[in-house]
């Protein structure tokens, strides 16, 4: 369900959260849609030969997992990207259930701009981190369509 927040209806503190199991699929759709074939996502043989030893998701497959949080949770439909920082610390493997966490931090009314903490966690190991600015539709005036 996508819900919608307006500038006025967000504070500093609220906080959402979205769980996702990495699978298969979601590995190999994600490369079809990038267009990143790296080896280390796709090739059991080659992946096992990394430092990894397995293969890993895609850096940004996780990071769209905040995309999908801010679309659709906090702040919601109307909600569009300015920035987004990321720091990544440890990789996402096939399997791996992916905890992502976004706060509002700062609410900037010139702009409706929305700055937020973000973070994606594996097994309470911080996976992600960084920082995102969305700007977010105000309230429409009552008697207005």
């Amino acid at each position: 369900m996508v819900r919608t927040l307006f500038f006025e209806d967000l504070a500093v503190g609220m906080r959402e959260t979205l769980m996702k199991t990495v699978m298969e699929t979601d590995v190999v759709g994600f490369a079809n849609v990038s267009g990143d074939d790296n080896p280390i996502h796709l090739c059991d043989t080659y992946a096992a030969g990394t430092r990894f030893g397995q293969r890993i998701a895609h850096g940004l497959y996780t990071a769209s997992l905040i995309s999908a949080v801010l679309g659709t949770r906090l702040p919601g439909a109307g909600a569009v990207y300015r920035s987004q920082t990321l720091n990544f610390h440890a990789p996402v493997k096939i399997g791996d259930v992916v905890n992502v966490i976004v706060e509002v931090t700062e609410l900037v009314r010139e702009g409706r701009k929305v700055k937020l903490h973000c973070e994606a966690l594996v097994d309470n190991m911080l996976v992600l981190d960084g920082e995102a600015i969305v700007s977010v539709p105000s309230r429409p005036k009552a008697g207005l369509s």
